[in-house]
């Protein structure tokens, strides 16, 4: 090819290039929803056809190659963008914080290696009244137990899970009634 057919080649493709401009602007705009960013995209998108013009083995697919390096700048653009929120700007939804979440589950896992260390009769009545909410009759007729014995099982392992919880770093209050 001669410079005047490579010469005149491009002044072709460049004058097909201005006539798909329009075409490019409304599919950036339909993508964005931004006037001024669909701009940019399509001025980005000309600078980058102009400059490869010579790339484009097949003039036919000129406005399909356009659309194509039109993708690549609004990716190109989505990838820079990237939208992130700080988390210190977060506002919670509940009053559950991944630190109140933490502390609760850690919380919970020392009260129960506390009751597992209670002797059997006093874990039983632990977990029937305290965590099951059942009255001292109520437990004393499920355990065939007396309901004094109950109270003083009862008494007694929250006096040792106090102790030993209060060895921790952090003192749990048992609710005692």
């Amino acid at each position: 090819m001669s410079i005047l057919q490579f010469c005149f080649r491009n002044k072709q493709l460049e004058q097909r290039l201005e006539t798909c401009r329009e075409r490019l602007y409304r599919i950036a705009f339909a993508w964005c929803h931004d006037e001024m960013l669909a701009d940019d995209l399509v001025q980005d998108t000309l600078v980058k056809a102009l400059l490869r013009l010579n790339q484009l083995k097949n003039p036919e697919v000129l406005e399909s190659w356009a659309i194509s390096i039109l993708n690549n700048s609004w990716r190109d653009y989505l990838r820079r963008k990237k939208e992130f929120t700080d988390i210190d700007e977060l506002v919670y939804c509940s009053d559950e914080t991944p630190d109140y979440i933490h502390e609760r589950e850690r919380t919970i896992n020392q009260v129960r290696h506390a009751v597992s260390q209670l002797p059997m009769g006093q874990r039983q009545v632990v977990a029937l009244v305290d965590l099951e909410g059942m009255t001292y009759n109520h437990v004393s007729q499920v355990l065939e137990i007396p309901v004094g014995t109950v109270m003083s099982r009862l008494n007694r392992a929250r006096k040792a899970m106090l102790k030993q919880l209060s060895n921790d770093t952090n003192i749990v209050k048992l609710h005692q009634q």
